[in-house]
């Protein structure tokens, strides 16, 4: 014999623990999960060369290399004041990382990891170049690192040097130490704001 269906009432508990149990999961934004599930290393950052590359006739593109070991050198200083990436010039596996876009590098501002939210980008005002950080919702831009560019050269790139308060981390999880850098500043998102 079958046994009798469930009536409503019986029905009624799962159905308000699933609800509450998807109104949960709605409430975590990708922000905070992004927030909770990665952390960051420190970075000796005189093993970094934040440079931005110079991309037709005004505009730059934003590229960090890492030495990894000590030589050959993956970048020189030239005399006129800009940099070379001398990476190009030998085999680079295992002595260079090259960091170049979005997969390479985002922002992290207090324990928040804003990668889905604040862009990168550089934006020259007469002859300062800055690396700022922008997002459509708020109008205010955080001014990442800075530059003078002495002269534009299509083989020659301008390094940046990071404001105060700003630096470089790697990207963690767990344990493990991920392929991605952060531009790390220790204060809260509202007290950038508030100071920009």
């Amino acid at each position: 014999m079958a046994s009798p269906a469930p009536s409503p009432a019986s029905r009624q508990p799962h159905r308000t623990y699933l609800a509450l149990a998807a109104l949960g999961l709605a409430a975590i934004s990708p922000l905070a999960q992004a927030a909770n599930v990665f952390t960051s290393q420190p970075l000796d950052a005189s093993r970094f060369a934040v440079l931005a590359r110079p991309v037709g006739s005004n505009s730059w593109s934003l590229l960090v290399l890492e030495q990894i070991r000590p030589q050959p050198l993956c970048w020189e200083q030239r005399p006129d004041g800009l940099t070379e990436p001398a990476l190009n010039r030998f085999n680079f596996t295992g002595i260079c990382n090259r960091y170049l876009d979005s997969n390479g590098y985002s922002l992290r501002v207090g324990d928040q990891d804003l990668a889905s939210r604040y862009r990168l980008q550089l934006r020259q005002s007469g002859n300062e170049l800055q690396l700022q950080a922008s997002t459509p919702s708020n109008p205010t831009t955080l001014v990442v690192a800075r530059a003078q560019v002495p002269l534009r050269d299509r083989n020659g790139f301008v390094a940046l040097k990071l404001e105060s308060g700003w630096d470089l981390q790697r990207r963690s999880f767990g344990e493990q130490t991920l392929n991605h850098l952060y531009f790390a500043n220790a204060a809260s998102l509202p007290q950038l704001m508030a100071a920009a």
